[in-house]
Order: C-alpha cells, then structure tokens, then sequence
C-alpha cells in the first residue's frame, strides 16, 4: 500500500509523476521482501543467530578483504549501520578483523569460514530464484538488463542531486 495521494493522472507530467511514486514505492518494497526471503531461508535451514541484513553484507563482500568506509563508499550501507552489523559478525565468528598497518584507525575485515557457509546459503538461494526467474518467464532473457539499466540512470540522477545541488 503506497502512503502518497494518488492523482488524478490526466496529463502526460501527472502520469509520470504517479508511475515513478509507484517505482519508488517498489523499490522500497522488494528490499523488505528481499529480507524477508532471506530470512525465511535462514529460519528453513536452521541458522537463527544472524539476521538478514548481516547475510547481504556477507554475501556482497564475498572473497574481498574491506574496510566499513569501502563499503559505504561504494553505497551498499549506512554508516552506523554497517559499523554495527561488522561489529556483530566479528563477535559472532563470521568474520576476521585486521587494523590496517598504513592507517591503525582503519579496520580490513574478510569471511571466516563461517561466514563463507552464510555467504553460500545466499548465494544458493539467489541461484535457485534465478533459475526460477527463468524457468516461469517471469522476466525475458534481456529484462534484469532493461532493468538494471534503467535503476543504474535513477541512481545516478540521485547522486547527481546529492553532490551538485547541496
């Protein structure tokens, strides 16, 4: 359910403006279903101490060594969000933390195997969705394209709008 008033879409501006309030509206919504996905895979295969989030930061630093400030440079995380949920999968055993030996503020984190094991249920359930996606022609072969194509112009109006308009 969309919390923006609906307009009355009569002109070709209003009709755009209630398509991307619906897009946006989407976006926002297939990230906590995405979560929720996550989650109910982890409750099915029985791993309880890591919540959803930590297993998409786990899956998306894969096999790199990184510190928090690479990834929220590279916009997958909020700041004290992703401080925080390092923080955690280091105490809980799915991840090494390393200060940096040029800047000793600087913390390298990397995957345990453990976190290695988190990493791969995520994968196999991205790959199981993929073949699924696939398989009932729920997207054409080019849609995640067109797709991604057109989030990728979004983000970078954004960014655009943050850096040059502030």
């Amino acid at each position: 359910m969309s919390l923006h008033k609906p307009m009355a879409a009569t002109g070709p501006e209003q009709q755009f403006m209630a398509s991307y309030l619906d897009a946006l509206s989407l976006v926002e919504r297939l990230h906590r279903l995405l979560l929720d996905v996550i989650k109910d895979e982890f409750e099915r295969v029985g791993v309880l101490d890591i919540n959803a989030v930590q297993a998409l930061l786990l899956f998306n630093i894969g096999e790199n060594e990184v510190t928090a400030g690479e990834l929220k440079s590279r916009g997958y995380y909020q700041g004290s969000n992703v401080s925080y949920n390092l923080k955690k999968l280091v105490e809980m055993g799915y991840m090494h933390h390393q200060r940096c030996e040029i800047d000793r503020r600087s913390v390298r984190v990397r995957l345990t195997e453990r976190g290695r094991e988190i990493r791969d249920i995520v994968s196999g359930l991205f790959q199981r969705h993929a073949e699924g996606l696939m398989s009932k022609n729920v997207v054409g072969p080019d849609g995640f394209d067109q797709i991604t194509m057109s989030l990728r112009r979004v983000e970078r109006y954004w960014t655009d709008q943050i850096r040059y308009i502030y």
